[in-house]
């Protein structure tokens, strides 16, 4: 996430927070298996908080895409 942050000059504008535990992940009902990646991951997601709400969450439909978690696809 930091080496991200840098490359695309987010630093202050976006915060980024690690979910080792899923504690996040489960609560948002987005984990699923991957045994071949050690087990249980977050699916791909973007995801827009307002003032602590979430007001968008796209949730890829396979865990894994790139259909509609791209940053083209949140409304700003």
């Amino acid at each position: 996430m930091e080496a991200w942050c840098r490359k695309n000059n987010a630093e202050g504008k976006i915060r980024f927070l690690a979910d080792p535990n899923l504690e996040f992940t489960k609560k948002l009902g987005v984990e699923h298996e991957i045994p071949v990646l050690g087990g249980w991951r977050s699916k791909r997601y973007s995801m827009v908080v307002d003032d602590g709400k979430i007001t968008q969450l796209n949730i890829e439909p396979d865990g894994t895409g790139l259909t509609c978690s791209l940053v083209d696809e949140l409304k700003l």
